[in-house]
This record gives C-alpha cells, structure tokens and sequence, in this order.
C-alpha cells in the first residue's frame, strides 16, 4: 500500500510525498520549495530517494535543486520540459518502474503548460496530475489550446472512477462556486459543495478527490452534459457543440468569475 503524504507550500499549493508503507524510502511530487519536503522527510523518517515532476512552473520545481544537494537521485519529469535537473526524461505511454515494487504510467496531458505529463499508478488507483485536473475545476492554459486542454482532460475522465486525484492546490472551494454558476441544480454538486465548506471550516484538505466526484460535479469534465453545453450557450450567446467548443467558453468564463 502507498502511502501518500500532503505537504503545503506557498499559500495553497500541495507537494507529495509517498513510499511503500514499511518502507522509509520516499519520493516527492513536485517539489517547489525543500524546506517543507526536508521537514516532513524529518519528521515522518524518510530517505528521499526520487522526484516526480508534472511541469516547468516554479512552484512545482524551485526545491529540485536544494533537495539535490547531498543526495544523488533521480528526477522524473516530462521530456519537452526546459528543466536543467531532469535526469530521466519521460513521454506518453512510458512506465515509471520506482523501487518497492511502485509503478506509474506516463500521460501526456499539456494545455496548462505544453510539456506538462501525469503519473497515474493502476495498482494503487492514484493520479498525481498537477495542474491539469483541479478539485471541481482545471489549470489555466498558459501555453496550451482549449482543444488540447479539453482532449488532456478526457484522457484523465477516461481513467477507472476511484482513481485517487491528487492534484497541486487547495482551489476547491472556488472552484465550486464557479461549477455553481454552471449547474445550478445539480444535486451531487450542492452536496459536495457542503461538503467542502465543513472540511475548510475545520482547516482540512480537500484533495485528494476521487475521479467519480469530479465526473458528477466538475463542469470541465461534463461537456458533454446537456445542462452544461446550455449553460456555455447561454453564457456565450452563440452555438456551441463540440467538447472543446464547450470547454473553452467554460474557460474563459472561470477566467473571469
């Protein structure tokens, strides 16, 4: 069984830390900034052994460096990325095989970023997907096409339902209020919107989801959802019928919300 750690960085963002349970050799997810990683490293007896990266952004990579020093271990990370310290570059359909018996498939799933990759581990239902997949919502495109963006994130829609998503920031909550102005009266929404406010109310996280959840109440994962497509109709005033279509008047609707 693995087990995963949040670490909070920053104002909202998550690193990960996992390893096998019974193992102390651990590996961290997007590491942008050491010293929170060193802490709980510390703190929980862990070795480091190994860095996922999802993406270029700072906030994902800043830590590499120091987390580096001392240490002589890989980092994983997309192989478009223009980051220095990648040792073991990656690509769609490339299998992850780490120590203790901890395997990953490769996505590539740009839009966010155009070199961002996911890791989705099939055995223990978990996607580390960065800034792609949010609870309730997606990452902007900074680099990527609405149509790109939309196809990544029908390639994560496509993974079992209990995957566990674990994404990169605690933005669910406005997240849900934008999902809110979508769907209305949609009842899995309003309960999970409850639900999210009684876990900030006692300072708890509220990733990682499960993939079900998303497919039921995020609207970028729903574009093919009729209350959807006539929401992004009526926002837009055009017609709008392609995923992607729908997909990028959601976009740019959450942009300015």
């Amino acid at each position: 069984m693995l087990k995963i750690i949040p670490v909070p960085a920053f104002n909202d963002n998550y690193l990960w830390l996992f390893h096998r349970s019974g193992s102390n050799r651990a590996y961290v997810v997007d590491p942008g900034d050491a010293r929170p990683v060193e802490q709980a490293l510390e703190h929980y007896g862990l070795e480091l052994v190994g860095m996922l990266i999802t993406h270029h952004h700072a906030d994902h990579t800043g830590g590499i460096d120091a987390l580096q020093k001392g240490r002589n271990i890989p980092v994983y990370g997309p192989h478009s990325a223009n980051i220095d310290n990648v040792t073991q570059p990656l690509s769609e359909g490339d299998r992850l095989s780490l120590k203790d018996d901890i395997s990953f498939e490769v996505l590539e799933v740009p839009g966010h970023t155009l070199d961002h990759i996911a890791f989705h581990c099939p055995d223990e239902a978990v996607l580390f997907c960065g800034d792609t997949l949010f609870a309730g919502g997606c990452g902007r495109m900074f680099e990527g096409e609405p149509k790109q963006m939309q196809a990544s994130l029908a390639k994560l829609a496509h993974l079992p339902p209990q995957t566990r998503v674990f994404c990169a920031h605690e933005y669910t909550q406005s997240n849900l209020a934008f999902a809110q102005a979508v769907e209305p009266l949609n009842e899995a929404l309003k309960n999970r919107v409850e639900e999210t406010l009684n876990k900030r109310a006692q300072g708890l996280a509220t990733v990682p989801s499960l993939l079900q959840q998303e497919l039921a109440s995020n609207p970028f994962l729903r574009v093919s959802e009729v209350s959807v497509i006539d929401a992004a109709k009526k926002h837009s005033n055009r017609e709008v019928t392609e995923p992607w279509e729908v997909f990028a008047v959601l976009r740019g609707w959450k942009d300015n919300f």
